[in-house]
C-alpha cells in the first residue's frame, strides 16, 4: 500500500554538510519531498514527507537513524 508519511529530522552537526536525503533516496525505494527545514552551519532539520511502500519508508527511517539522525514521526499523516 502506497503511504505518505511526515517526519521531523534533526541532524547531528558533523552530518549537516552530507547529502543525507539524497543517499536515502537512493538506497530506498521512497520518495522525500522536504515540507520546512532551517539548516545552518551547527543545527540543522526538516520536515520530510516520503511517499512509498510503508515497509519501506520504515526502512528509510532505520537508515537516517544510522546516519545518525534523529527522527520523530509528525501527526498529520495521511495513507492513500
Amino acid at each position: 500500500m502506497m503511504a505518505k508519511l511526515r517526519f521531523h529530522i534533526r541532524y547531528p552537526e558533523d552530518k549537516i554538510p552530507s547529502p543525507i536525503l539524497y543517499e536515502i533516496g537512493q538506497e530506498f525505494q521512497v520518495v522525500p519531498s522536504i515540507r520546512r527545514a532551517d539548516v545552518r552551519e551547527t543545527t540543522g532539520w526538516m520536515d520530510v514527507e516520503f511517499s512509498g511502500e510503508t515497509d519501506e519508508i520504515d526502512r528509510a527511517i532505520q537508515g537516517l537513524r544510522q546516519k545518525g539522525c534523529m527522527v520523530d514521526p509528525i501527526e498529520l499523516n495521511v495513507v492513500e
